[in-house]
């Protein structure tokens, strides 16, 4: 059906409308899931197609409501969906039905979106490759044999195979930028504090991660944003409420975008990455944009091991309880047992050590600022690597300590907090695509969501579909 082709805005239009039925939408879904899915496995924990086709019904004749009204919507596995499975892509959680609606899925459903399924991760969300021993592996889009990324990867593929017209995602490590690159879409991880974290468990000091919506296109984005967006009274750190209305310019005239590259050289590239972005760059620049060059602002080495400490704080506690279960330790994944161990290992001055960094690179990051009005880096340092293996162990050579070292790229956007988004730059030799990375100083996210959309209507690169579906 011509009409999932649709970006998001206008296929709720036509909901709204009645220009198409809901019934209509949701049984054009289920066959495009029958199509692809198998091949792909972005969504898991399908809903039986009768039940959806009932609530799409209901929908119906209830007639227009939320600004999702009728959407089918498929969930991220870390977030919860009252009555649905909620694994985490965890076998210690295999069987676990969850029991209310986690506080951005409460906003989903008062605005109408009709839940179908949800979206493959890895185990926990950790790494960048959505793989798990209770649900498979996800694979790419435009070429099944390689990765679609992660953690968001099954939200990215249902994505670019139009099983979905809009997807949330969630990032603490590039988890919305990479799979967005990797298959052809827009990841948009907002400004920390925008979209609130909890209410559940420890609010006040972790912040590496943020919830966020992907798409097909800034306008979608910011759409989601306008539902999942709101501040949260139970949580102490809330941004304002704002309008997420994009008015887009025609041109990008003056604006300064910052080029980091591989930052000096110390982030290893796989040949082409590099190549890719620059092109993307071009787009910018035809647009009116002024893009230079910028030599590392600050230690690769420094931001890492601020990062590394703070992550394995973050996720310690996360997980800790696990791992000092006997019962549950050994179903633990080796990754999340070493991020464990090395958290439970720290001190408070080890922490405190690697807040200092972090907050000197935030200073230095509001000075550069003042002088460009986005910086950009490649959204990844490698291409979709194949499927069937963990992690890159070797990036240009170079060798991978840790199964998310070759992220590394990722690292000054989150531990700074400011809004990113994944913007697609293309296809390389293999034909298989990249992003970029284009983030902007904390709080200009809809300042950021123009320019990508002005940047999306010059270059249009989602339009370009994988091979499922080039005759759909």
């Amino acid at each position: 059906m011509q009409v999932l082709n649709q970006e998001a805005v206008d296929l709720v239009a036509a909901l709204r409308s009645r220009d198409v039925s809901c019934e209509d939408v949701m049984r054009a879904t289920l066959e495009r899931i029958a199509e692809v899915n198998g091949s792909i496995n972005a969504l898991i924990s399908l809903h039986d197609s009768e039940h959806l086709l009932e609530q799409a019904r209901a929908a119906d004749v209830a007639g227009p409501k939320g600004a999702l009204f009728g959407l089918p919507f498929a969930v991220k596995e870390l977030e919860s969906v009252a009555g649905m499975a909620h694994s985490e892509g965890s076998p210690i959680f295999k069987d676990r039905i969850a029991p209310k609606d986690s506080p951005m899925v409460h906003h989903l459903r008062e605005a109408g979106a009709i839940f179908i399924g949800k979206t493959n991760v890895p185990e926990f969300g950790l790494g960048s490759h959505s793989y798990n021993p209770v649900h498979g592996v996800t694979r790419n889009p435009y070429n099944t044999d390689v990765t679609a990324g992660g953690s968001s990867g099954g939200a990215a593929a249902a994505l670019a195979t139009r099983m979905v017209a809009l997807a949330d995602g969630s990032d603490m490590m590039g988890s919305l930028r990479n799979p967005a690159a990797f298959c052809n879409v827009y990841g948009f991880r907002p400004s920390w504090g925008v979209i609130p974290r909890g209410p559940d468990g420890e609010t006040f000091l972790q912040q590496l991660s943020t919830n966020g919506p992907m798409a097909r296109s800034p306008r979608d984005l910011a759409l989601l944003m306008e539902v999942i967006a709101q501040p949260d009274p139970r949580v102490p750190h809330n941004a304002p409420l704002q309008d997420w209305t994009l008015q887009a310019p025609d041109r990008l005239e003056g604006m300064r975008i910052g080029w980091l590259a591989d930052w000096g050289g110390a982030y290893p590239m796989e040949d082409g990455v590099l190549s890719q972005c620059e092109a993307g760059l071009s787009a910018f620049a035809v647009l009116g944009a002024v893009v230079t060059p910028v030599a590392p602002p600050f230690s690769a080495e420094e931001l890492w091991h601020s990062w590394t400490v703070l992550r394995h704080w973050a996720v310690a506690n996360e997980l800790g309880q696990y791992f000092k279960n006997p019962e549950t330790c050994d179903l633990l994944k080796p990754a999340a047992i070493w991020e464990v161990e090395a958290g439970l290992s720290l001190d408070g001055q080890a922490i405190a050590k690697a807040g200092a960094i972090r907050s000197k690179w935030f200073a230095t990051l509001a000075s550069l600022f003042e002088t460009y009005d986005f910086l950009v880096l490649p959204s990844a340092q490698v291409w979709p690597f194949p499927a069937d293996w963990d992690w890159p162990k070797e990036v240009a050579g170079h060798f991978m300590d840790t199964y998310h070292r070759w992220m590394e790229v990722v690292v000054p956007v989150s531990l700074a907090g400011v809004p990113c988004i994944s913007v697609p730059c293309g296809f390389g030799a293999a034909g298989l695509p990249m992003g970029m990375q284009v983030f902007a100083r904390k709080g200009d996210d809809l300042a950021l969501l123009n320019a990508a959309q002005t940047y999306h209507a010059a270059t249009h690169w989602p339009d370009i579909p994988p091979r499922h579906i080039q005759h759909g």
